[in-house]
């Protein structure tokens, strides 16, 4: 089963803890801190692989996790890393942050990577916070913890021609034809659920032609698509990054015209750009004499509407050699070829208005303070720790996060919560 659209679930690694330790040599008999770091989390990245052309991978396993951080030990030794997992994706993968429908990477180069869930910082051991007035330290951070969202990938295949049309107009038996592929075919409509992929090799034509497209077999369309109908949204998000459009009509169908205008309506309705596309349309079903008679009519309308036309039976082969010279007269040249066709490998960076300032928010919960720092700050503190809970509080006071919460109307015995730190506001002090 060809899957192309899959949600997943994915956790990086928290940073280990900090030591709080000292030195306990003999012939120091009053050593200060030597506290060591905790070792970062593993981050989780989306990794193009070129070899794959599905999203089969993640059909039963949707969670994945990245290992946290070593703790921190005596004598400054820091905690191992975490090691990052790769997540191995098609090229033509759409990402997107699964809450806010927000585009995370659009990947379709060899190699090319995003990470889409980061590892959290080590917590610093207590060696860093000796001053000449507290030398013996019993403060050390938490790891931070590791980011964790819920991402929806998308394939979009990068194919260079996608045949399209109406159910039935062909098109397995077309790819059948001018490539290796054997999708399934059959003499009704939707026999085609899913994008089946060949290869031409345009070598076999001309020898010094070494040019191999990549061709899709693109599941019917039928009115209404571009709302949804039928494979609908399935179907039209293939449509997008083929170089060549080959628009396959049954010359022997009831209304040939009427299905060729329906789907150049659905592609214009989902995206005017693919009318702009390079399109050759495919009349096929010449061994039935009714297309036989039909051709010249048809033929005299589209080139009417300035559309090169190629007269085919996929069943017999009449056409086939034809048809290779028109879609070889379309495509690019080799070095052309051999890149994306669509300007994408976009990975989005958002700048954040809460990532060094802060802003407080009351709802249902209580009192929200929102901040990438102040948040990682509270979520590497030890609050069992009397000096970690006092270093806290000066730290609300110094960025004026307390005086912000006061002016909110905060009131003893109400909840304030930063990041996944949930307190208890007591006046000026916290519990």
């Amino acid at each position: 089963m060809f899957l192309d659209n899959v949600s997943l679930t994915v956790t990086a690694g928290s940073g280990g803890d900090g030591a709080a330790t000292f030195r306990r040599e003999a012939h120091v008999p009053q050593g200060g801190p030597d506290g060591g770091d905790g070792g970062r989390g593993g981050s989780v990245y989306l990794v193009v692989d070129a070899g794959l052309t599905t999203l089969g991978d993640y059909r039963f396993k949707h969670h994945f996790r990245a290992p946290g951080g070593g703790r921190g030990e005596r004598s400054r030794r820091h905690g191992k890393a975490g090691r990052d997992i790769e997540l191995s994706v098609p090229p033509g993968t759409v990402a997107f942050a699964d809450a806010s429908d927000d585009l995370l990477a659009d990947l379709v180069a060899k190699g090319q990577r995003v990470m889409v869930a980061r590892g959290g910082r080590g917590g610093l051991g207590n060696v860093h916070f000796a001053t000449s007035t507290h030398r013996t330290p019993r403060h050390a951070q938490k790891g931070e913890p590791g980011q964790e969202q819920r991402i929806r990938l998308e394939l979009r295949l990068i194919a260079d021609i996608g045949l399209i049309g109406a159910p039935n107009a062909g098109k397995s038996t077309l790819l059948a034809a001018l490539t290796a592929a054997h999708p399934a075919i059959a003499g009704y409509p939707f026999t085609t659920l899913e994008p089946n992929l060949g290869v031409l090799d345009l070598a076999a034509r001309d020898p010094d032609d070494h040019r191999r497209a990549t061709i899709a077999d693109l599941p019917g369309l039928i009115e209404g698509a571009s709302s949804g109908a039928g494979l609908g949204h399935a179907f039209l998000r293939h449509v997008e990054r083929t170089r060549v459009l080959g628009h396959v009509v049954d010359l022997a169908g009831r209304d040939p015209a009427d299905d060729f205008a329906v789907i150049r309506e659905e592609l214009r309705l989902h995206d005017e750009r693919l009318l702009a596309k390079p399109t050759l349309v495919i009349v096929n079903k010449l061994d039935i004499a009714e297309a036989a008679e039909r051709l010249p009519g048809f033929r005299s309308a589209m080139e009417h509407e300035g559309l090169a036309i190629v007269a085919v039976s996929g069943r017999s082969g009449v056409g086939i050699d034809d048809l290779i010279e028109a879609l070889a007269q379309l495509l690019p040249d080799a070095s052309v070829l051999a890149a994306p066709g669509e300007p994408a490998g976009v990975v989005v960076h958002r700048w954040e208005p809460t990532d060094e300032g802060f802003a407080v928010r009351r709802d249902k919960a209580g009192y929200r303070v929102l901040g990438r720092r102040i948040e990682r700050i509270a979520s590497q503190t030890d609050f069992t720790n009397e000096e970690s809970a006092e270093r806290f509080q000066r730290d609300l006071a110094r960025l004026g996060i307390e005086r912000e919460l006061v002016r909110a109307g905060v009131a003893p015995g109400d909840t304030v919560l930063i990041g996944r730190v949930e307190l208890e506001w007591d006046g000026p002090a916290w519990g």
